[in-house]
This record gives C-alpha cells, structure tokens and sequence, in this order.
C-alpha cells in the first residue's frame, strides 16, 4: 500500500493501492465535469499525468460521487474492471459509507431511521418528498445517530442505506433540520465564509468514512476523510473539541 500526497495542494490523496485511490474531495468541487471546468477528476487526472510523465489520456472510473457542496472520501479508479466491481459492491449494498452532517436545530431523540419516498425533480438540481404512489417515487432510507446537540445546532452521524439523489439533505431539510450552509435546502446559516461565486459554497456534510473492498487485491479498503477548517471554526463556535482535534492534525 502506498499514500501519496502531491505537494501542489490540488488533490488529498487519502490511499493510494495498486488501481484504486481514495481521494478527499473539498466541498464547493464538482466531483465530474465538463471539458476545461475545474473538478476532482480533472485535478487526479492532472497530478497522475505530471506524475507519470504522460500526455494522452489517462482513464478514471467514478463509481460514485458527492455533491458539489459535499467534501469527504471518495473513490477513483484506474482501470474499467475495476470501476465494474465496486459498482458491483455499491449495487448490492457492501460498501460502507458513513457521513457527518451538522444540521440546524436540536434532536430530542438519540438515534433513528428516515424512510421516505422521494424523487429527483425534472431539470432542476433538487429533489423532494413524495408519496409513495408516486410514479418516480424512490425509496429513501438512512440511519443516524446524535453525537451533538445544543446551542441550536445537532451533530449527526449517518449511515445511507439507499443512495438517492441530495437524500441526506432532502431527508434532513424535509424534518426542518436543513444541513448547515445549504441554503438550497432552507439553511439559514452559512459553512465558512461565504464565497462571491455561491457554487463554490461547503456545506457541513462530509462524507467521513468508506470502506469497501479492494476489486483486485480482495483487501478491505477502510479509510476516514479528515476534516477541513470550517469544521474546525465551527467546532470552536459551537463547542465540539473533536472536529478541532481531527482539522488541525489533519489525520483520521
């Protein structure tokens, strides 16, 4: 196993093993993107070129991604069998993706599950709750336990059993406990300083954990994403010494 961080600042690499790189993707980043727009996959696809000296074209295999708000671990391939197993692994529900969310407003319980219907709506870059009967009705249902919960804000910590479009902060927002910093979602509050190109805004959603396992070697792959300084400035704003702990060492 190798880690390898470049020294250009553009792109985390969390975990470096043979084809599979799990990388740390900053919030307000496209995971994906056009030709000549910024994104994590142009940024690795970058590094590895000036890295391994090449000027054609280096596959990347995404099995998943995160919103462009969302910051975390996530995973990037070099080769398609590769990409073909996780996606494999994704469909049948064995890999393990745990998430931090700081939403806004105070939880009365200690741990639950959301299970709601809930559909991707047509050319807008949203979804929402719908009944069941609903023609394009998904099920959506997550797992969550409260590590925080005072001064107006709560700490939660998700499990996605299903992985729907915006279903973490549908779910939350839809409970009136929209996640920090989403304002597409009814937040009121900001994550960080606000940026003059709103696309480029975090919201307090981190995709903390994944854990899967290796397509080739068949080693489990379990990594944790550190925590950048906006969770760091809001850990001292509200009283959390963890993410504090966890952004200025800058390791798991």
């Amino acid at each position: 196993m190798m880690t390898s961080q470049p020294q250009t600042g553009q792109v985390e690499i969390l975990l470096e093993q043979g084809a599979v790189y799990v990388l740390n993707k900053p919030g307000g980043l496209l995971t994906q993107g056009p030709p000549g727009v910024d994104s994590l996959e142009f940024r690795l696809r970058q590094f590895l070129k000036q890295r391994e000296g090449k000027e054609g074209n280096i596959y990347l295999g995404i099995p998943h991604r995160l919103d462009r708000p969302v910051s975390g671990a996530i995973v990037m391939v070099r080769n398609v069998r590769a990409a073909q197993r996780i996606s494999e692994q994704l469909q049948k529900k064995t890999v393990n993706k745990t998430y931090w969310a700081v939403v806004e407003g105070e939880m009365s319980i200690d741990s639950g599950t959301w299970a709601d219907w809930m559909r991707k709506l047509p050319d807008e870059p949203k979804s929402e709750i719908v009944p069941q009967s609903h023609p394009e009705a998904k099920e959506a249902i997550l797992h969550f336990q409260v590590r925080f919960s005072a001064s107006g804000l709560s700490w939660l910590e998700i499990q996605l059993e299903t992985g729907r479009t915006h279903q973490i902060r549908l779910q939350c927002a839809s409970r009136s406990l929209p996640i920090v910093g989403d304002d597409l979602y009814g937040a009121r509050q900001s994550f960080g300083k606000p940026d003059a190109d709103s696309r480029k805004n975090w919201i307090a959603l981190h995709a903390r954990r994944l854990a899967l396992n290796h397509p080739i070697l068949s080693e489990k792959v379990d990594v944790l994403a550190p925590l950048g300084d906006r969770w760091r400035q809001l850990g001292d704003r509200i009283g959390i010494g963890e993410f504090k702990s966890i952004a200025e060492s800058n390791k798991p």
